[in-house]
C-alpha cells in the first residue's frame, strides 16, 4: 500500500484555518465592572474642643511650721501624717526661760506703776506750793516732767509684759491651718532656734488640691484666634470643666475647674501654667503627682468628623482621604487634622459639606478612578469598651461621634 505525504505547508495552513475557527466560535469578553465603594456625606457637625496638658498637683494650703523662740523640745504631741485642726499643739519648747522674763516684766511694771503714784502726788503738792511761792517753778516743772516719765515707764512695761506673754504663747507651737501632718523634722530633746528659723514640720490643706497645668503660649494665641474667628463658644474660663488622668492611667472621678491663667510667658519654655481646682475628699491625689488633665476650652459647631477608617497617610505622614467627586470619579484629598473626636478625626480643611468619603472598598478605588457609591457600612461601636477602658469622660464623645457618624451614613444612603 502506498502512503502519500500532504506536503508540510498545507498541513499548517489546516491547522491554522481551525484554530481561527474556533476563536471565530468564542462569545467577546464582557466589559469591566465598576467598582462599588461604601461613603458617607460629611456634614458640619458640634464638636468640643480640648487641649490635653501635663500638671502636678499641690495642696489647697501649705504651711511650715518654725520655730519662733529658742529652747529644747520636750514633747510632740501630734501622730505623723495625721489630721489636725487650725490652733491645735503640735509641739511644746521648754517655757521656763519665758515664764521667767515675764515675771520680770510685770514686777518691772508694777515698780512703773507705783513710781507713778509717787510722781502725781508729788505734782499734786508742788502745785499747791509754787501758787504760794513756797517752791521755785523750775521745781515744779521737774515734777511734772518725772511724772510724765512715770507714766511712760507703765507702757513701756506693760509693752514688755505683752512681748514676754507672747514668747510663753510660742512655747506652744500650734497648727496655723487645718490639714494634714508630714515628717515630724525634730525629736524631743532638739534645740530649736528662731533666729534659724527651725523647720518642725509642715501641714497641707489636700481637700481641695491645686493642679498646676503647662500650656504652650502657641496653643493659648490658637485658641483665642479661634474664638477672635468665631469657630469656637466658650462660657468663660472659670466656667471650663477639667478631667484628669492620674499617673497609673485611670481617670479621676471628679470633674476640677479652671481658676486662672498665669499672664507671663515663662521665657525659657515659652510655656504658661495654668491653674485648675479639683475636690480631694477621698485624699486620693498627693502634693507632687505627675497628672495630665483634659479641658473641655470650647464648642466648634463647624466642625468635618470623619471615621478613621476613612483617612491614611502618605510616605510623609501626611493625612489623606479617598473622595468621590464628580462624575463619580475618585479623587486624592490631602487632610489637615486637629485631633479625634471618639473613633472620628476632626478635620480642619481639605473636606467640604457634602463631600463623599470612601469609608469601605478603599483598596479598590485609585485616584481618577469611576466608582459605584453605595452608603457605607460602619463599624459598630459597642458601648461598653469605653466602660471597659475606665475612660469616663470618653464616654459621651464616643457617643455624640457615633450619632454623628450615623446621620452622615443615613445621608449616604439617602
Amino acid at each position: 500500500m502506498r502512503v502519500e505525504r500532504v506536503p508540510f505547508r498545507l498541513i499548517s495552513a489546516a491547522t491554522a484555518a481551525i484554530i481561527l475557527a474556533a476563536c471565530g466560535q468564542k462569545q467577546s469578553a464582557p466589559p469591566p465592572q465598576t467598582p462599588e465603594v461604601g461613603v458617607i456625606t460629611v456634614q458640619t457637625t458640634s464638636v468640643p474642643v480640648t487641649a490635653d496638658l501635663p500638671g502636678r498637683t499641690n495642696s489647697f494650703l501649705n504651711a511650715q511650721v518654725r520655730a519662733r523662740v529658742d529652747g529644747i523640745v520636750l514633747r510632740r504631741d501630734f501622730i505623723e501624717g495625721s489630721d489636725v485642726k487650725v490652733g491645735q499643739r503640735l509641739y511644746k519648747i521648754d517655757p521656763a526661760p519665758y515664764i521667767a522674763a515675764l515675771n520680770n516684766a510685770k514686777a518691772s511694771l508694777a515698780k512703773a506703776q507705783a513710781n507713778v503714784v509717787t510722781q502725781n502726788a508729788l505734782v499734786a503738792r508742788y502745785k499747791v506750793l509754787v501758787a504760794a511761792n513756797a517752791v521755785s517753778k523750775q521745781d515744779y516743772d521737774n515734777a511734772v516732767a518725772a511724772q510724765g516719765q512715770a507714766v511712760a515707764d507703765v507702757a513701756a512695761g506693760r509693752a514688755a509684759v505683752d512681748t514676754a506673754q507672747i514668747n510663753v504663747g510660742y512655747t506652744d507651737v500650734v497648727s496655723p491651718i487645718t490639714g494634714r501632718t508630714g515628717l515630724s523634722q525634730v525629736t524631743p530633746g532638739a534645740y530649736v532656734q528662731a533666729s534659724a528659723a527651725t523647720l518642725l514640720t509642715t501641714v497641707q490643706q489636700l481637700d481641695p488640691v491645686y493642679v498646676d497645668l503647662t500650656q504652650s503660649s502657641v496653643d493659648g494665641l490658637k485658641l483665642r484666634r479661634q474664638i477672635q474667628e468665631g469657630r469656637l463658644q466658650t462660657n468663660g474660663i472659670n466656667a471650663a470643666k477639667v478631667t484628669l488622668v492620674l499617673e497609673d492611667g485611670r481617670v479621676y472621678p471628679e470633674a476640677g475647674k479652671l481658676q486662672f491663667s498665669d499672664v507671663s510667658v515663662d521665657q525659657g519654655t515659652g510655656s504658661v501654667t495654668v491653674r485648675a481646682i479639683f475636690p480631694n475628699k477621698d485624699r486620693v491625689l498627693l502634693p507632687g503627682m505627675f497628672v495630665r488633665a483634659r479641658i473641655e476650652e470650647g464648642v466648634n459647631d463647624r466642625a468635618i468628623v470623619v471615621p478613621q477608617i476613612g483617612v491614611t497617610h502618605d510616605q510623609k505622614g501626611q493625612a489623606v482621604a479617598l473622595v468621590v467627586g464628580q462624575g463619580d470619579k475618585v479623587e486624592l484629598r490631602p487632610l489637615v487634622t486637629s485631633g479625634t473626636f471618639g473613633s472620628n478625626w476632626v478635620v480642619d480643611s481639605g473636606l467640604n459639606p457634602g463631600d463623599r468619603v470612601i469609608l469601605n472598598g478603599v483598596e479598590k478605588a485609585k485616584p481618577g478612578m469611576t466608582v459605584k457609591p453605595v452608603a457605607a457600612q460602619l463599624p459598630a461601636q459597642p458601648a461598653s469598651s469605653a466602660q471597659a477602658s475606665g475612660a469616663a469622660p470618653a464616654a459621651p464623645a464616643a457617643s455624640g461621634v457615633s450619632a454623628a457618624s450615623g446621620a452622615v451614613a443615613a445621608s449616604a444612603a439617602k
